[in-house]
């Protein structure tokens, strides 16, 4: 399990020779992803859904300011401990698709994420991580920019999955792509928890997040305002107005204007099959 209490990032920089000017982007977070669990983690952009991850991760710059505490298994996630488990058991899967290498082919950046996390036979893992997520022979010959946007995205995938990770985040996965690629690419992510990892999904595409997310937690200018499970954010039971608007936006509700009623919700569709290792 995934447990982050009042965790608080700040940063100080110059303005001018003598001028120190503070922020903290980032206050007093709390939150908790189980295994078997899809944590989505929605708010406005610049709410801090990103800064969180890299905090997590051990990947914030060296001048940021960090209270609070964080634990994975139980252990509490140190500065050593998360450079041990960087890449290995806690993977990320990033945001833009700049992250991979234009220079080198599909399977062969999956590998050499098998090799930096210490498995053996790289190659011949890379290969049927790919083939999980439906890339097939030619495509795993390709280069980056001979994949579409769903294909890259799958690669990224498998290069944080092929160390098998049990704690995935996954900054933005639906960017870029449309409705069934995005789609598709939740309903990988939701087959990794359905096998008993822990997935924390960081997205602005709440709708699509309603047919993959167990639980949401609720990020507004750096601060948590709320955590609620699915469920009870489909029919309406929240507490802060900031949800309240969120989920007004749905289509499902016919995209609403905050003081107007709901109308009669539709559940999303039933989730397909988990995807088997």
């Amino acid at each position: 399990m995934l447990e982050i209490d009042k965790l608080s990032v700040g940063f100080v920089r110059y303005a001018g020779w003598f001028r120190r000017i503070a922020s903290e982007p980032l206050r007093d977070v709390s939150l908790r992803a189980r295994p078997g669990e899809v944590v989505a983690l929605v708010g406005a952009s610049g709410a801090g859904k990103s800064l969180l991850a890299h905090a997590v991760l051990g990947i914030l710059p060296p001048t940021a300011q960090v209270t609070g505490a964080m634990r994975w298994q139980g252990e509490p996630l140190t500065a050593a401990r998360q450079r041990l488990l960087r890449g290995r058991s806690v993977a990320l899967v990033p945001q833009a698709l700049t992250y991979l290498d234009p220079s080198a082919r599909a399977r062969r950046q999956v590998a050499w994420a098998a090799q930096a996390a210490g498995r053996s036979a790289a190659t011949a893992l890379a290969t049927e991580e790919l083939k999980r997520y439906g890339l097939g022979a030619v495509a795993q010959r390709n280069f980056p920019h001979e994949l579409s946007g769903g294909m890259a995205r799958r690669v990224l995938t498998a290069m944080a999955t092929v160390a098998q990770a049990q704690l995935l985040i996954a900054d933005e996965p639906t960017t870029g792509l449309d409705a069934q690629a995005s789609s598709q690419s939740l309903e990988y992510l939701r087959g990794l928890a359905d096998q008993g990892r822990t997935v924390l999904v960081i997205s602005h595409d709440l709708a699509a997040l309603t047919a993959v997310a167990d639980r949401f937690v609720v990020l507004d200018a750096g601060r948590c305002v709320e955590s609620v499970e699915a469920d009870d954010f489909m029919v309406g039971r929240v507490t802060e107005a900031y949800t309240r608007d969120l989920r007004r936006a749905l289509p499902q509700l016919g995209f609403q204007l905050p003081g107007t009623s709901d109308p009669t919700v539709q559940v999303a569709a039933p989730r397909e099959e988990p995807l088997h290792a």
